[in-house]
């Protein structure tokens, strides 16, 4: 996943502190993925974790992503003198703080979406918590 375009080739690395105020509620599922610390997803750690919701389901019930990876991250290869300026965009990530909604899911059971959200979370470079909407 990456964005189709952007104003900026590349981007500051930025900080990463506050908590998430927007998309920090369940809007659209029965049950979501909540982070609860700040980190950077990158698109192969969302599909990686997407995959693993989907076969969790049997493709069951409904998913929603609710991270998009706009940020784009560069870097150089190794043992690359100092100078030379900034390196090529490798990839790109979503910003994460702690209170942001990775993921919901509706039309499957509470069972099988905490069986779900479990395998998720394991693939993801920060803690995270199964929470119900409402």
């Amino acid at each position: 996943m990456q964005p189709k375009s952007s104003k900026y080739r590349k981007q500051f690395r930025g900080r990463r502190r506050g908590i998430s105020t927007r998309g920090a509620n369940v809007d659209f599922g029965e049950w979501g993925l909540k982070s609860l610390s700040c980190g950077w997803l990158t698109a192969k750690q969302i599909e990686s974790a997407r995959r693993a919701i989907a076969h969790t389901t049997s493709r069951g019930g409904k998913v929603w992503l609710r991270v998009f990876p706009h940020k784009p991250v560069t870097g150089r290869g190794a043992g690359v003198r100092m100078g030379g300026g900034k390196g090529d965009v490798v990839g790109h990530v979503a910003v994460i703080r702690p209170g942001r909604i990775l993921f919901e899911i509706a039309g499957v059971s509470e069972g099988l979406a905490h069986e779900a959200f479990d395998k998720a979370s394991s693939k993801l470079p920060f803690p995270t918590v199964i929470v119900q909407r409402g």
